[in-house]
């Protein structure tokens, strides 16, 4: 049997020898993406391959076994994690990403209840393609921080060349590679800019960047370094005004979905079944000391690739996933990777991320003839980005504040609810 047969049928279980290779390949193609976040967020890539793959199974219970999605650590999240990290400290963001995921499930209580149309009123197309944009951009200064600065926040040409063929080799392959590798470009960006900053060390000492002294300390196998979150007001209401853009964006995730299985998930198990098995696998992420999840677009287009959706194959890539977790070498290794490199990465993902935001108001078609459609998004853009940020007292040492991407959502929505809609619409 090739192991690109295809396997239609969602509840198919492939023969041992195939099925690992299937699930290892949904490893491969989430793996760049997943363990970026926490590198970027200062949190565990080890903690985080955990809560991407016991997240994964907890969907898979959740959703009946239905609905063949993999969960990996969100770009959506990353300005709430590191603005509250930076005010707060890391463990009241976790308990900020903790209740965003319990967000969801109340929304998904309510989609069961009185079915999207709410949702889609509160934030159409104009204010949440105007928020992603935000939240891309919102990240731009964080990769060309990485790009151009060393370690001591100097500016460094060698770090801008290594940025830099890492960002070329990753351009190259998501325009020019086809087939399953047109899906990992991010994971060819990594190792070959790691490769490169090796050489580059190996022949100019004094560019010698990458120490594998962790590594070699590291223990063989071992438990994740978990983080127990902590609860405080502010953070708490940033990360669910941000959950709001992220809960329309798995609205999109499951359409795509269904489209490429051919089977319509909205109805069964059920949209309210799929955002609950979302917000639960980020609260439990976020319990641990991991990322919040979200459905991976790479595992989506492995599916699309290979015609195989099958949830063993999703199951097994999730055990995988967890086994990855307890190799500590593994996770030290990957706590090597330059910044440089990542900035590379991150120069084109943060720029994807706001791309997808400008597609969203394309294919939408909104009209920015409408002063209304051109007002919000005008707004929305220039708190998000501008830094807009709402500071008081409410009592004592208890201070409100809302700032950045969390503050242009609310007002976006806010504004879309006073203004009055055209006679037309």
């Amino acid at each position: 049997m090739s192991l690109y047969t295809e396997i239609t049928d969602v509840r198919k279980k492939p023969k041992p020898v195939q099925w690992f290779f299937l699930s290892f390949q949904h490893v491969f193609a989430m793996f760049g993406a997943t363990i970026l976040v926490p590198l970027l967020t200062g949190l565990s890539p080890s903690t985080a391959l955990f809560a991407a793959g016991s997240g994964t199974l907890i969907y898979i219970l959740l959703t009946k076994a239905r609905v063949p999605a993999f969960l990996g650590s969100s770009f959506a999240f990353i300005p709430p994690l590191i603005t509250v990290t930076a005010a707060y400290g890391l463990p009241y963001a976790l308990g900020g990403a903790f209740c965003a995921g319990l967000f969801y499930a109340v929304v998904a209580g309510i989609i069961k209840v009185s079915g999207t149309n709410w949702l889609t009123r509160a934030l159409p197309p104009v204010v949440i393609g105007s928020v992603i944009i935000v939240i891309g951009l919102n990240l731009a200064p964080t990769a060309m921080g990485m790009v151009m600065n060393d370690g001591q926040g100097n500016y460094s040409l060698v770090y801008l060349s290594i940025a830099m063929v890492t960002l070329a080799v990753t351009v190259i392959c998501n325009i020019f590679l086809k087939g399953f590798f047109e899906i990992i470009p991010i994971l060819i960006g990594l190792v070959c800019g790691y490769l490169f900053t090796l050489i580059m060390g190996n022949f100019f000492p004094a560019y010698h960047i990458i120490s594998f002294d962790k590594v070699r300390e590291a223990a063989w196998f071992g438990l994740p370094s978990f983080t127990i979150p902590k609860f405080s007001f502010v953070p708490i209401i940033t990360f669910l005004i941000v959950s709001l853009a992220t809960i329309c964006e798995h609205l999109g995730d499951i359409l795509v979905l269904s489209k490429v299985v051919g089977v319509d998930f909205y109805k069964d198990p059920g949209l309210h079944r799929t955002l609950l098995g979302d917000g639960l696998a980020t609260s439990w992420a976020a319990l641990w000391g991991g990322p919040p999840n979200t459905t991976y677009g790479e595992n989506i287009g492995v599916m699309a690739i290979t015609k195989v959706y099958s949830i063993w194959v999703i199951g097994g890539a999730a055990v995988i996933a967890i086994l990855l977790s307890f190799f500590q070498k593994f996770g030290a290794l990957i706590q090597t990777i330059p910044t440089p490199v990542m900035g590379g990465i991150s120069m084109l993902l943060f720029g994807i991320i706001a791309s997808s935001g400008l597609r969203t108001v394309v294919e939408s078609g909104v009209d920015y003839k409408d002063k209304r459609n051109l007002t919000i998004s005008s707004v929305i853009m220039v708190i998000g980005i501008g830094g807009g940020r709402l500071a008081f007292n409410i009592t004592g040492d208890l201070k409100f504040e809302l700032a950045g991407v969390a503050l242009a959502t609310l007002i976006g929505i806010i504004l879309n609810m006073v203004f009055p809609q055209t006679k037309e619409k």
